[in-house]
């Protein structure tokens, strides 16, 4: 009997995303951010002043495209963040030294730059690289098409500040060489714990959600991103450990009654009590059957090599933004067209809806014309030797320390570290000049990137919602039969119990797609929100329940009869093709007690689409 506590038919849908002018004044909630802001201060620091030692200010500045490497890979463990900050140091010196190259024939540079974009951004949106994702390496190859330096030299500049920044980002291994993997699994301990004392339906529902993401960000740390034939040691076998049993507190919590509160209160207590014991040195457990962490690198790629996937349409706009705003420069002989370029790649590179693109594209305009009037004051002061070190170290500290806090103050420092660095150390004749390039500039390539975006971004059709519902319930289906086998810890049944978790993801970012563009029909999109609910619900009982058959073994009550599994296959099955077609509900007959409240509450959210006919497929 399906509780009615627990069901979604009348579940409302988030608020839809709106343009908030408000936001330029506010601070959000940030995660801790000093040691990323001291590691990018010291990068671009360093640089300089070794520069300013050896006599070569101009040298050292140059470098400090390479210390952008300190923007990335701060969560990776260090064994993996050690290659993956070199590859990224590497590329940054390919990509200028590419820029630099394309000087010579200028009919060049702008391809060079789209493909350099449209490249990046694949790549950082499919592997999902958050910020400052493509828009570095954008910007990195369009500054290269207009800076005056020997090809043969500049290069190895880069490179030289990417080692710096490798040396500093890799300073913390020192002191706590399991500093991430650590970080992680506390953050997937807070979130259990919320979730396990979620009362409220919706408040639970999205404690779920951000406790099976903070749960996959851990295993990745702790499988994924480790060497694959790596030495263990007790500090990894304990971290294991402890995510393993945050993951069955997990399970429990999505399989617990609503009404036991005391359980609750018992997992959430337990929960907690790891995360205080995570940076105890006592071994805790041996060695345990570990999930897959996260799709291969290899996966994530092949899934959006296609023309609907949502890598692929953020990709074409970029590219088709770069492009347009590199023709601009070109047509009015812009100076420095290559900060057009750039700002079109950042309004865009993300994949964000609209009303975040223009919230990013207005941000990115008034922190920018802010951001010139205290760099007129510091160009009139014209820091040199030692000063213009420290001058550029407070200005990176200020940007890492607000960007995620208030994105638009950020930018006011961000436009004075682009200037500092662009005046070259020396005493311009005409700031007057640079200042408005810069203004103007920007100002073309976020209204290209909002025009791209508002021309050619999603129109909120559901019909791939209706796709990723279904591909998400085929993956349950392939799920349960591991389930009903016993099998749940094979190569093949880890596979797809991680695909699963996957799908489930991908429901919620489809879904804000589909309601975050210039929606055809909000309300029959925002109508879909019941049956994603219960999809993820449907979704994350199946996880829990191959959690407890791995942890209990075939005697766990979390097991199918074959008989058992026959009824849900063609219940999910008819629901299949109900979501497809965009009707419901469907009459479901009876089905065991394991799947009954979550595969019927999913019939029952389908009839939302008694007025929403399918529009096709695509």
């Amino acid at each position: 009997m399906k509780d009615p506590l627990r069901s979604t038919s009348d579940t409302q849908a988030p608020p839809r995303r709106s343009f908030e002018p408000r936001a330029l004044f506010s601070f959000r909630k940030s995660g801790p951010r000093l040691p990323v802001a001291c590691r990018a201060a010291f990068s671009v620091g360093l640089p300089v002043a070794i520069g300013w030692a050896l006599g070569d200010v101009s040298a050292g500045l140059m470098a400090t495209i390479g210390a952008l490497t300190s923007l990335y890979a701060s969560d990776r463990p260090y064994a993996n963040r050690a290659w993956l900050l070199a590859g990224i140091a590497l590329a940054f010196s390919v990509i200028v030294t590419l820029g630099v190259w394309a000087q010579q024939w200028p009919v060049l540079a702008v391809p060079l730059v789209v493909v350099i974009a449209m490249a990046a951004t694949f790549v950082c949106h499919s592997l999902r690289i958050g910020p400052p994702g493509a828009y570095m390496f954008s910007l990195a190859c369009a500054a290269a098409t207009a800076i005056p330096v020997p090809v043969d030299r500049v290069g190895w500049l880069v490179l030289g500040g990417g080692g710096v920044s490798w040396l500093v980002h890799m300073s913390g291994a020192l002191i706590a060489p399991r500093g991430p993997e650590t970080s992680a699994v506390a953050a997937a301990a807070q979130a259990v714990a919320r979730f396990a004392q979620a009362s409220d339906i919706g408040a639970k529902d999205r404690a779920r959600h951000e406790a099976a993401l903070a749960l996959h960000d851990a295993w990745a740390a702790l499988v994924t991103f480790q060497p694959a034939n790596g030495r263990t040691d007790k500090a990894l076998t304990r971290l294991r450990a402890q995510n393993r049993e945050l993951h069955l507190i997990f399970a429990a919590c999505v399989s617990a009654d609503d009404s036991l509160v005391a359980t609750s209160e018992a997992l959430a207590k337990r929960a907690r009590e790891i995360g205080s014991e995570i940076n105890s040195t006592n071994e805790h457990g041996t060695e345990v059957q570990l999930p897959l962490g996260r799709l291969r690198t290899s996966h994530l790629l092949l899934e959006n090599l296609t023309l609907h996937s949502p890598a692929a349409k953020v990709t074409m706009r970029v590219g088709i933004a770069v492009a347009i705003a590199g023709l601009i420069g070109a047509a009015l002989s812009l100076e420095r067209a290559y900060w057009a370029m750039a700002s079109a790649v950042l309004v865009l590179h993300m994949g964000l809806d609209w009303a975040r693109t223009l919230q990013r594209g207005l941000e990115r305009t008034v922190g920018t014309l802010i951001g010139l009037v205290l760099a007129s004051a510091i160009l009139a002061i014209h820091p040199t030797g030692l000063w213009l070190v420290a001058t550029l170290m407070c200005l990176q500290f200020l940007i890492e320390m607000l960007v995620t806090r208030n994105y638009a103050l950020a930018v006011v420092f961000v436009t004075c570290i682009a200037l500092v660095i662009a005046s070259d150390d020396h005493a311009l004749r005409d700031p007057a000049a640079l200042l408005w390039a810069r203004a103007i500039d920007t100002v073309i390539g976020c209204g290209v990137g909002l025009l791209v975006h508002a021309l050619f971004g999603p129109r909120g059709a559901p019909v791939s919602l209706r796709q990723q519902i279904v591909r998400t319930l085929a993956t349950a289906q392939t799920a349960l039969d591991h389930l009903a086998a016993g099998d749940v810890t094979s190569n093949e049944a880890l596979r797809v119990r991680l695909e699963l978790q996957h799908r489930i993801f991908r429901l919620v970012t489809s879904y804000e797609a589909g309601t975050g563009g210039f929606a055809r029909d909000p309300a029959a999109d925002e109508c879909m929100w019941p049956t994603v609910v219960a999809t993820q619900r449907l979704g994350y009982k199946i996880l829990a329940a191959c959690w407890s058959i791995e942890s209990e073994g075939v005697s766990s009550s979390a097991t199918l009869t074959g008989d058992e599994l026959a009824n849900v296959n063609a219940a999910l099955s008819e629901i299949m093709t109900s979501v497809h077609n965009g009707n419901g509900p469907n009459a479901l007959h009876e089905l065991p007690d394991l799947l009954d409240d979550e595969i019927r509450d999913l019939s029952d959210s389908l009839v939302a689409y008694r007025s929403t006919p399918a529009r096709g497929t695509r």
